[in-house]
């Protein structure tokens, strides 16, 4: 099957097959005819599948058809991201898939200057791409109204739960108009996503083209048992083995994360971060840079889990595992994009062997042993599940000495890889 026959405008099609784009992937299979069709679309596939053109094709397909123009200040489609990364790709994507058309792309997030994003919008947007934050400032500021709004598309869904931005989508969706076509992605399907999708999408039909919490199975995972104190030592001989391959390096904190890049500047290594306390500017030019080759490790915050779309990154560095099991699933799916390999190397110190314990739930399988064995956890007690912070040492755990599992842990375990 090719993009012709899913019914898409030949000039859609012209454009993908410019981009090299000639085989619509099976979420992209499934979806577009129901979305082309005016169905309610929830979607769940795996990460680097394609679910932006998923929902985008037959967003600019049906718009370019109407052919009428937006209103001042107003928008026929609106794209949530819960990120600025996510909205960012999202919206290069997008035009890119529109070239040569009459339809207009705009983006609004924060970081940057909310005057020029005004000035964008008082001439009216085809489609716009938004996180719910710098929106909701938008339309305090009436800046831009969403009544005409008759597409609505919720990407990542998981994790505007997970970030709190439940409450923005609460106030921005009985905005837009009543007659609409709602659309909604994700990589995980978390119970509350259920809730979702009965609130705002209306007899929807459901695709999945992955069982909840699946990776790619050209992701190679490994996990080696360390001390958090040997965690850097042990990052930089990875590192060192494969110079010349791009590396993203997850933390669990910002303070963390910038110590580290910082130490791995010092050591030698041609690296940048991103985070929370980094400008927009600055987010934008390491991903930049990282994505041209001139830097080859980016350390990251889950900022960077959704959103990163860089074929040629070979691995993922879990520095700090997740505590939320799910950002562990978008995570490794920074790799392996396009149908590419990629490894996923995970660090487990004592006090994250109950993160990892949720994230092999989560995957419904085992990762591989690289080194060390499993922590014994005392007690069955599990760290507390935090939003945006670093998880702290569980109680009930014993403290091991420096570079060796606490006692009990048993022998070294193989487990077949996800």
């Amino acid at each position: 099957m090719d993009f012709d026959m899913l019914g898409l405008a030949p000039k859609i099609v012209s454009n993908l097959t410019a981009l090299g784009i000639t085989e619509p992937t099976p979420i992209q299979k499934q979806a577009i005819p129901h979305a082309m069709n005016g169905r309610d679309v929830m979607g769940l596939a795996q990460t680097g599948t394609g679910k932006t053109a998923a929902f985008g094709l037959p967003l600019i397909h049906t718009l370019s058809k109407l052919g009428v123009k937006p209103k001042p200040r107003s928008v026929h489609g609106l794209i949530l991201a819960p990120t600025r990364e996510l909205a960012n790709q999202i919206a290069e994507n997008l035009r890119a898939y529109t070239g040569g058309s009459h339809l207009s792309v705009a983006i609004v997030v924060g970081g940057v200057s909310i005057n020029r994003q005004i000035n964008r919008l008082e001439r009216g947007v085809d489609l716009l791409v938004a996180t719910p934050g710098r929106l909701m400032d938008l339309l305090d500021r009436r800046a831009v109204t969403l009544s005409d709004a008759k597409f609505l598309v919720l990407d990542e869904a998981d994790q505007m739960l997970d970030l709190g931005f439940i409450h923005a989508l609460r106030k921005i969706a009985p905005l837009l108009a009543k007659d609409r076509q709602t659309m909604l992605f994700s990589a995980t399907m978390p119970k509350q996503m259920n809730e979702i999708a009965s609130v705002y999408l209306t007899d929807p039909v459901r695709i999945e083209v992955a069982r909840p919490g699946q990776t790619a199975d050209n992701i190679t995972q490994s996990v080696h048992f360390i001390a958090q104190a040997e965690k850097q030592g042990l990052l930089m001989d990875l590192l060192k083995k494969h110079p010349d391959e791009r590396a993203l390096v997850f933390g669990r904190t910002k303070h963390g994360s910038e110590k580290l890049m910082k130490n791995l500047d010092r050591a030698g290594f041609s690296t940048a971060s991103i985070h929370g306390n980094k400008s927009q500017g600055q987010r934008d030019r390491a991903i930049a840079d990282f994505k041209a080759g001139k830097i080859k490790v980016l350390v990251a915050t889950d900022v960077a889990a959704r959103g990163i779309d860089i074929p040629e990154v070979m691995f993922v560095y879990n520095y700090d595992l997740p505590n939320v099991a799910e950002n562990y699933i978008h995570r490794i799916g920074r790799t392996a994009r396009a149908g590419a390999s990629g490894q996923a190397i995970a660090f487990c110190a004592p006090d994250e062997m109950p993160y990892l314990k949720d994230i092999e739930k989560v995957m419904k399988s085992g990762i591989d042993v690289a080194s060390g064995r499993p922590w014994e956890v005392v007690g069955g007690a599990k760290p507390a599940r935090r939003r945006g912070g670093g998880g702290g040492k569980p109680q009930g755990q014993r403290k091991p000495q420096a570079g060796k599992p606490a006692t009990g842990g048993g022998p070294r375990r193989r487990r077949r890889a996800a």
